[in-house]
């Protein structure tokens, strides 16, 4: 086992910049590609390493440096931002090991190292060198932003109130300011967990490309999406996409759901009463936000529909039974689609997309006798919609198993996690 010890083995470093070498002179060019990351990775790793020894040693004192970060600075000329991250990297390979050999060989990247660090700062020492082990084995087969959810999960979990706080904190700081300007409006401010959830529902859903040959940039999209929502509510009220309205979603177990109400009710009923720690559950999710905490998950109960879905089987009943309607009609129901965006928190299925304005898709086609089922559909995002239907995308399977998810090749694409019970408002 890779021990920190200041003097890491270099062969590993010398074996990626070889392998890397070698790919460069023949084979497939995204093989090229794979081959120049990995080496990069690799030496991203050792020069963390051994700035740790700089760091330790004080060496950059030397070179009439007064911290290490200068010194990066100086004799690396990286940018300010760079230089602390790199040697926030090596103080993390310092206290985790195990992440400083994974890194090092190469079986993880710099980006997850920085989740690492994240989880050491809002985390503590004691708690990552506690699970460094089984969240190396994630980053090991997850992205980095997979790999900073799962860390952001914890956080969330084992110190809710802390969500709370945050938003609170929010709440002092929002502002909207419209200036004029000689070329038009200039927009400033910051929006609260809430606000800004609704806002960006409702973003995204007009910015989405209208089809495969909508050749709008981002900023043209958002800007111009922006305005028809504007111009609709001024003329005739709020949008619609196939009777589903932009809104907000918070998903949230039954056993977070219940606490939280019994720990805001107690507070209610006898205001000097110090609230009962939340047990370790599930923190609710606010779509397009994050994790909330049981005070603002409360709020949002008191003031919204709920619409409750069966996440898992139980008493005999199954939502896709509930939710099914064969052939008799091609298009899902509303009900259906809320379901979806539920049991999806929001996003497209497709591994590794983010995107939020959903198309619903049969997996078995319906002109080659597929039902409206549940179970059978899927929600998808324009782009990886029309993908699928270029052939460069296949699905298989049901929402009970898993969908499986390959390329054109045939070769599979990292499975999504699956949820639990819970319930939607």
């Amino acid at each position: 086992m890779f021990e920190y010890d200041g003097a890491m083995d270099a062969e590993p470093v010398i074996e990626a910049m070889r392998t890397a070498a070698r790919a460069l002179t023949v084979g497939d060019v995204r093989d090229q590609v794979r081959a120049i990351q990995v080496a990069q990775d690799v030496l991203d790793a050792a020069k963390a390493e051994r700035l740790a020894v700089i760091e330790a040693s004080r060496a950059y004192e030397v070179d009439g440096a007064s911290t290490l970060s200068t010194w990066v600075r100086n004799e690396l000329r990286m940018t300010a931002q760079d230089a602390t991250t790199l040697t926030r990297a090596s103080g993390t390979f310092a206290v985790l090991p195990l992440v400083a050999e994974a890194a090092v060989t190469g079986s993880i990247r710099a980006d997850h190292v920085k989740a690492f660090t994240y989880g050491l700062k809002h985390l503590g020492p004691e708690l990552m060198a506690t699970y460094q082990e089984p969240l190396v084995v994630i980053a090991q087969h997850t992205d980095p932003a997979e790999l900073f959810q799962r860390v952001r999960q914890m956080r969330d979990t084992l110190f809710p109130d802390d969500l709370d706080e945050a938003y609170l904190k929010g709440m002092d700081k929002e502002d909207i300011q419209v200036t004029r300007l000689m070329e038009g409006w200039h927009l400033t401010g910051f929006l609260n967990a809430v606000t800004g959830a609704k806002f960006k529902a409702v973003l995204d859903s007009v910015s989405a490309p209208r089809d495969a040959e909508d050749t709008r940039s981002g900023s043209e999209r958002r800007t111009q999406g922006f305005d028809e929502v504007l111009t609709d509510i001024l003329n005739n009220g709020r949008p619609s996409d196939k009777g589903v309205r932009p809104h907000l979603s918070v998903i949230v177990d039954v056993d977070t759901l219940t606490a939280s109400a019994q720990r805001v009710q107690a507070t209610t009923e006898d205001p000097r009463r110090v609230p009962a720690p939340m047990p370790v559950t599930e923190p609710a999710t606010l779509t397009g936000y994050g994790a909330i905490g049981p005070n603002l998950l409360m709020y949002l109960a008191c003031v919204s529909d709920f619409t409750a879905f069966l996440m898992k089987q139980g008493h005999g009943v199954r939502q896709d039974q509930i939710l099914s309607v064969g052939r008799d009609h091609r298009a899902a129901t509303l009900k259906q689609r809320r379901a979806i965006r539920v049991r999806q928190k929001g996003t497209c299925a497709t591994p590794g997309c983010h995107h939020t304005h959903l198309e619903i898709h049969h997996v078995i086609f319906w002109a080659d006798g597929g039902t409206t089922d549940l179970n059978l559909m899927i929600g998808l995002c324009v782009r990886c919609h029309h993908l699928l239907h270029r052939g460069l995308l296949a699905i298989t399977g049901n929402a009970t198993n898993g969908f499986e998810f390959t390329n054109r090749h045939g070769t599979p694409l990292r499975p999504r996690r699956r949820s639990s019970h819970r319930t939607a408002a």
